[in-house]
C-alpha cells in the first residue's frame, strides 16, 4: 500500500509520517470505540459517539422495519401498541430510540430470556466490518496518491536535475510501503485480539447484568409492597372522608358540578385514572426512573435519559396491569412525551400524597395537550357503543368512590347500569333539528317578548292566594279568565290584543308567554278522577269537564250529550249520526287497500269535535292525531282527551303544523269547516306536505254530495285545484246509511305529473324551502318534489304494522351516526331492546304505578321512540315529543307506527289542563337548564297532570333532586326515588292540593 508524495513537497522525511500518525489515529479510535462497547452493561442496537468513523448511516436505520429483529419475549400488548402506533404519533428517530428502550426493557423484565443465544454477535460483526472498511479506505488513498506520483515521475523523466529526486523519492516510498504493510500485519493481530477481549469483556458484562436485574427486581417488589401499603392507607382514608361527605351532604353543589361534567363534556367518554391510581402510578414512575439513572446513565443525542424512559415505560405497565387501566389508557402513557411525564410525575411527588380528581384531571389534559394524536385515537369508543373495557378486572386497592367514576364512564359508552343512554355529541353535527330549520322562531320571539303577557299581569296583580310553603317556595292560583281550563299560550289576552289581522285565524294560534307563568292551576269544582278507558270512549264526569254548549248544539248530531252527573257521546259526529264505527268501515270498504290497521296505521283528523273518529280506530289499531282550535265549540279537545282520545288544540292558520314533511298514512277531514280551495289552496298544500306519497285525503263533506250552488262551487274549485296538485280522484262513494258521500284522494308517487303540468299552479317549492321546518314556520303556496331515490325517506310505503315497529326504516344508512354513537340502523335496534327490558324490568312492577288506570301518556323527549313501543301490548297511547333543539328523529318514530309533535318545552304545550295521566322525563331538564329556568316547566307539567296521575324522571342526581324538592313543595307524593352513579330515578303523584282562593 504506497502513499505518494506530492509534486512540490520538499520534505521527503515528513510525508513518511504522515500515513504513521493516521494508523496510530485510527488504532486509538478502535480501541476507543471497543472500550466503550465493553463499558456498557445493556447491549445497543446502534453506536453513537462523536467521530464519524463509528456513525452508522441514519438512513440506514430508518430503512429497517421496527419488527425486523425478533421481539424476545416481549409482551402482546407491547408489540401491538408501540410499532404501527408509535410511528403515526413520533418522528422516526424518537421511534428508532423508542425500540432501543422497549429492548431494554425487555432485558429488565425478562433476564436470560432473549431469542438470541448471543446478543452481542451483531455489535462485534458491525465493529469489524468498520474496521476493514476504514482499512479498505486508507489503502484506495494511498493507490490514489501513489498513481498521482506514478504520473509526476513520468512527467519529469526528461529532466536530468529532477531524475535524481525522482529516485530517491521512489526509495523512499518504497520504504514506506513497506513500513505500512508491516503496520497493517499488526493492526490486524491486534484486532483480534480486540475481539476476543471483548467478547470476554462482553460475558462478563452480561453475568453483570443478569445480577444486577435480579437485584434490581428485589429492590423494586419491596417498593411496590410499601407503596401498596401506603396506597391502601390513602384508600382507607379517602373512603372514610367520601362516607363522611355523602352524609352530610348527598347532593352537594360540587357532585353537581362533578355529574354535569361527566355528562356534558365529551372527553368525558374517556375513562381517566382516578385519584389513587394516578397517585400510586406517578410514585413508581418517578422512583424508578430516578433509580434508572444512576445505574444506566447513557443519553440520546437530544440529551434525554432514554433508560429512564424506558424504567418509566416499565412502571407505567406494572401499574396498568395491578390497577385494570384500559388499553387506551395504558397507550396514551406510553405515547406521551418522556421529559414531559417525568417533570409532570415529578412535581406530583413533590407536592402532598393525596391528589384531588380536579389535579388529575389537569394532569391528564396537560398530557392530552402534549401528545394531539392522543385525542385521534381515543374517539373511537365515542362511535362505537360495543368496545367499552371489555375483559377489565376491578383495581385491587379501588376504593368505593374509583368504583363509581369508572361505572360512570363505563355507562356513557354503552347505556349505564341504570340502563340511561347517553347521546353522543357527534350526533348532533349529522342530524338536523328543528331549531335550525326554523329561522323564523328567532324574529317571532323578539317581537313577543315586547308584548306583556297576561300571566305576567296575573301573577303581578294576584297576592291574596299565595301560599308560602315554608320550605323557599310560594304558590298561588293563576288569576286569568280562563279559570280552569287555563292554556298559556293559547290565552294569552294582552299578545292577542295586539295581532295586527286574525283574517288567518292567527288569534287562535300559540301566543306564548316571554317565559313560562309560575302560577297554578285551580281545579273544577266538583273534580273526580276520570273514569278508566275504554269505559271512557261513552261517558266521562260532567264536573271534570263542565260545558254543555256543544251538548246544545250538537247533541242531535250524537256529538255529546248530558247524563246527569256525565257526558255521554253516543259515538256520533256530523258525517256519521249513527256512530262512528260503521263510518270507518264504510271508508275501508270504498277502498280496500287501506287496510285499516296494517296498511295504514297513523292518521291525521282535521277539525276532529270531540273525536269520536279517532276514538273506534282503536278497534282497528289506527292511531288518530286529532286536532281542533280552541274555538266557539267550547272544550271539544278537552272532551276529547278526557275521554282517552289522542287530540292538540291547533289550527290551520297561518303557520305549518307542527308535524314533519310525509308521515301520515292518511288524512280525514269531515265536515272540518276547513276552506280548502280559497287562496291558491294554500291549506290543502299544507295537508299535501305532511300527506305520505301514496296516502289518501278522505274528504266527506257537503260539497261531495249536495247540489247547493255553495257547494257546487266548492266542488269545481276543489277539483280544478286537486288536478292541479296532480291529486288522483280515487273514487267518490255514498254512504247510505248516514246519507252522506266521501271523496277520497291519492297522492302521486313520482313526479311524473308535476313534470308534465301545463301551468305551474301552484308552484314547486324552492329547493332551499326545507319540507321538514314546521316550528312557527309560516305556510307556502308550492308543493315539494316527491323523493323518488331507494334511500330517500318517502319514496318507499312502511312496512305492514306491527312489523313496522321493530324494524330500523329503510332510509337510515349505517354511515351515518345513530343519536347514541352507533351506525343509525344498529342504533335504532339497541334502542328498542334498551327500553323494552326497562319497562319489563322497573316501569311495570318497580315505580308503585297501577298501569290498569294509566290512559294518556307523554313522552316529553322522545328519540326513536322507543318507550311508546315499549309500552305497545298495553291498553294506553304515547304522545312522543320531540324538542326542538334536539335532534330530529319525528320522521322515525311515524315510520315505525307511533305519532308524535314539535315542541319547546321552555313554552307551554297546546293542551288543557289535567288531561294527561303520566308524563316521562328522560334526561330532559338538565338539558333544559341550558335554555330556560326549570321551575316554569315543573310548574307546566303540574297544569297538564291529572290528579293521581304520575311524573317519571331520569336525569343527573343534582337535577333528580331539584325536581324533587320542586314537587315536594307541590305535595306531590314521592313514590319512588333512587340515585346510583350520579344517576337519579323519580316517580311521583300528582296530588289534589291546590292553594287557598283568594274568595275561601
Amino acid at each position: 500500500m504506497a502513499i505518494g508524495r506530492g509534486r512540490f513537497s520538499r520534505r521527503s522525511s515528513s510525508s513518511s509520517y504522515m500515513p504513521t500518525v493516521s494508523m496510530v489515529i485510527f488504532i486509538g479510535l478502535c480501541f476507543l470505540g471497543l472500550w466503550m462497547l465493553s463499558s456498557s452493561t445493556i447491549p445497543r442496537r446502534t453506536t453513537r459517539t462523536s467521530n464519524s468513523g463509528f456513525i452508522h448511516s441514519e438512513h440506514q436505520q430508518r430503512g429497517h422495519s421496527a419488527f425486523d429483529d425478533s421481539p424476545g419475549d416481549l409482551p402482546d400488548d407491547a408489540i401491538t401498541n408501540h410499532g404501527d402506533k408509535s410511528k403515526a404519533s413520533m418522528g422516526t428517530t424518537h421511534y428508532d430510540e423508542k425500540l432501543q428502550e422497549e429492548k431494554q426493557q425487555s432485558v429488565l423484565l425478562l433476564p436470560g430470556r432473549r431469542s438470541d443465544p448471543n446478543p452481542n454477535t451483531g455489535t462485534e460483526g458491525n465493529v469489524e466490518g468498520e474496521i476493514q472498511q476504514q482499512e479498505k479506505s486508507i489503502v484506495e488513498d494511498s493507490n490514489k496518491n501513489y498513481e498521482k506520483d506514478q504520473s509526476s515521475t513520468s512527467s519529469i523523466e526528461d529532466n536530468p536535475q529532477a531524475q535524481e529526486t525522482n529516485r530517491n523519492s521512489v526509495e523512499d516510498v518504497q520504504q514506506t510501503k513497506q513500513g505500512i504493510q508491516e503496520e497493517s500485519n499488526e493492526n490486524q493481530q491486534q484486532s483480534h485480539e480486540a475481539e476476543e477481549a471483548t467478547t470476554e469483556n462482553q460475558d462478563v458484562a452480561s453475568s453483570q447484568t443478569s445480577i444486577e436485574t435480579e437485584d434490581t427486581q428485589v429492590a423494586r417488589e419491596e417498593e411496590r409492597k410499601g407503596s401498596q401499603d401506603e396506597h391502601q392507607r390513602i384508600a382507607e382514608m379517602e373512603r372514610e372522608r367520601i362516607r363522611k361527605q355523602n352524609l352530610q351532604e348527598q347532593n352537594s353543589e360540587a357532585a353537581n358540578n362533578e355529574g354535569d361534567e361527566n355528562h356534558g363534556d365529551n372527553k368525558s367518554e374517556i375513562r381517566e385514572v382516578t385519584t389513587e391510581e394516578t397517585q400510586h402510578q406517578d410514585e413508581q414512575g418517578s422512583s424508578e426512573s430516578q433509580r434508572t439513572e444512576d445505574e444506566h446513565p447513557l443519553h440520546n443525542e437530544q440529551g434525554e435519559t432514554t433508560s429512564a424512559s424506558a424504567e418509566n415505560q416499565e412502571s407505567q405497565q406494572q401499574q396498568s396491569e395491578s390497577s385494570g387501566i384500559t388499553e387506551s389508557q395504558h397507550i396514551h402513557n406510553q405515547e406521551s412525551n418522556p421529559a414531559e411525564n417525568q417533570e409532570s410525575q415529578q412535581q406530583q411527588n413533590e407536592g402532598e400524597n393525596t391528589a384531588t380528581e380536579t389535579e388529575n384531571q389537569e394532569t391528564q389534559q396537560h398530557s392530552e395537550d402534549n401528545n394531539p394524536s392522543f385525542e385521534n385515537q381515543e374517539a373511537a369508543p365515542n362511535d362505537n357503543l360495543e368496545e367499552p373495557r371489555q375483559g377489565e378486572t376491578e383495581s385491587e386497592t379501588g376504593t368505593k368512590q374509583e368504583n363509581n367514576e369508572e361505572d360512570i364512564k363505563h355507562e356513557e359508552m354503552v347505556g349505564s347500569k341504570m340502563g340511561i343512554p347517553k347521546e353522543s355529541k357527534e350526533s348532533k353535527q349529522e342530524w338536523s333539528t328543528q331549531a335550525a330549520q326554523s329561522e323564523n322562531e328567532k324574529e317571532r320571539r323578539k317581537e313577543e317578548q315586547e308584548v306583556p303577557s297576561e300571566s305576567d299581569s296575573a301573577e303581578s296583580s294576584e297576592s291574596e292566594g299565595k301560599v308560602n310553603r315554608g320550605d323557599g317556595y310560594t304558590w298561588q292560583l293563576c288569576n286569568v279568565s280562563a279559570g280552569a281550563d287555563y292554556i298559556p299560550c293559547l290565552d294569552n289576552q294582552e299578545a292577542l290584543k295586539h295581532l295586527h289581522t286574525t283574517g288567518h285565524f292567527e288569534h287562535r294560534e300559540r301566543h306564548c308567554p316571554a317565559e313560562g307563568p309560575t302560577c297554578l292551576v285551580p281545579l273544577p269544582e266538583g273534580y273526580k278522577r276520570p273514569i278508566e278507558w275504554p269505559s271512557s270512549r261513552d261517558k266521562i264526569w260532567y264536573h271534570n269537564v263542565p260545558h254543555t254548549k256543544l251538548a246544545k248544539v250538537k247533541g242531535h248530531q250524537n256529538w255529546v250529550k248530558v247524563m246527569g252527573e256525565f257526558l255521554t257521546f253516543p259515538g256520533g259526529g256530523t258525517q256519521f249520526i249513527h256512530g262512528a264505527l260503521h263510518y270507518v268501515d264504510f271508508i275501508q270498504q270504498a277502498v280496500p287497500r287501506i287496510g285499516w290497521g296494517k296498511h295504514t296505521r297513523v292518521i291525521l283528523d282535521v277539525g276532529c269535535g270531540v273525536a269520536s273518529f279517532g276514538g273506534y280506530l282503536f278497534d282497528r289499531d289506527v292511531l288518530a292525531m286529532s286536532f281542533a282550535p280552541k274555538d266557539e265549540h267550547e272544550a271539544q279537545v278537552q272532551f276529547a282527551l278526557e275521554r282517552g282520545i289522542p287530540a292538540i288544540s291547533a289550527v290551520m292558520g297561518s303557520q305549518r303544523l307542527p308535524f314533519p314533511s310525509r308521515v301520515f298514512d292518511l288524512i280525514h277531514c269531515a265536515r272540518c269547516r276547513v276552506p280548502w280551495h280559497i287562496e291558491g289552496g294554500r291549506l290543502l298544500l299544507e295537508l299535501n306536505r305532511v300527506l305520505r306519497p301514496g296516502g289518501f285525503f278522505v274528504w266527506s263533506a257537503t260539497p261531495v254530495y249536495q247540489k247547493l250552488e255553495e257547494d257546487v262551487e266548492i266542488w269545481d274549485a276543489m277539483t280544478s285545484l286537486t288536478i292541479s296538485m296532480c291529486w288522483d280522484l280515487y273514487t267518490i262513494k255514498k254512504d247510505k246509511l248516514n246519507s252522506v258521500a266521501a271523496a277520497i284522494y291519492r297522492k302521486p308517487i313520482s313526479n311524473e305529473c308535476y313534470n308534465h303540468r301545463k301551468h305551474n299552479n301552484p308552484p314547486m317549492c324552492k329547493l332551499e324551502d326545507d319540507p321538514n321546518a314546521a316550528w312557527y314556520v309560516p305556510l307556502q303556496s308550492c308543493m315539494h318534489k316527491v323523493p323518488i331515490g331507494k334511500s330517500e325517506r318517502g319514496s318507499k310505503w312502511p312496512e305492514d304494522w306491527p312489523t313496522r315497529m321493530e324494524k330500523a326504516p329503510y332510509w337510515l344508512n349505517s354511515s351515518q351516526n345513530g343519536i347514541y354513537g352507533n351506525p343509525a340502523p344498529e342504533d335504532f335496534i339497541a334502542d328498542h331492546r334498551h327500553w323494552k327490558e326497562e319497562v319489563d324490568k322497573l316501569y311495570l312492577n318497580g315505580l308503585s304505578i297501577n298501569w290498569s288506570k294509566v290512559r294518556n301518556v307523554m313522552d316529553m323527549r322522545a328519540v326513536y321512540g322507543g318507550f311508546a313501543a315499549a309500552l305497545k301490548d298495553l291498553k294506553l297511547w304515547v304522545m312522543n315529543v320531540v324538542n326542538v333543539d334536539s335532534p330530529d328523529t319525528l320522521p322515525i318514530i311515524y315510520e315505525r307506527g307511533f305519532f308524535g309533535i314539535y315542541h319547546d318545552w321552555c313554552e307551554s304545550f297546546s293542551t288543557y289542563p289535567r288531561t294527561y295521566d303520566l308524563l316521562h322525563a328522560d334526561h330532559l331538564f338538565s338539558k333544559l337548564k341550558k335554555r330556560c329556568k326549570v321551575m316554569p316547566v315543573v310548574v307546566e307539567i303540574d297544569r297538564i297532570v291529572r290528579p293521581s296521575g304520575h311524573l317519571i324522571v331520569r336525569d343527573d342526581s343534582s337535577t333528580v333532586g331539584e325536581i324533587e324538592n320542586i314537587l315536594k313543595s307541590l305535595n306531590w307524593e314521592i313514590r319512588y326515588s333512587i340515585s346510583k352513579d350520579q344517576e337519579g330515578i323519580l316517580s311521583a303523584e300528582k296530588s289534589y292540593w291546590r292553594p287557598e282562593s283568594p274568595s275561601s
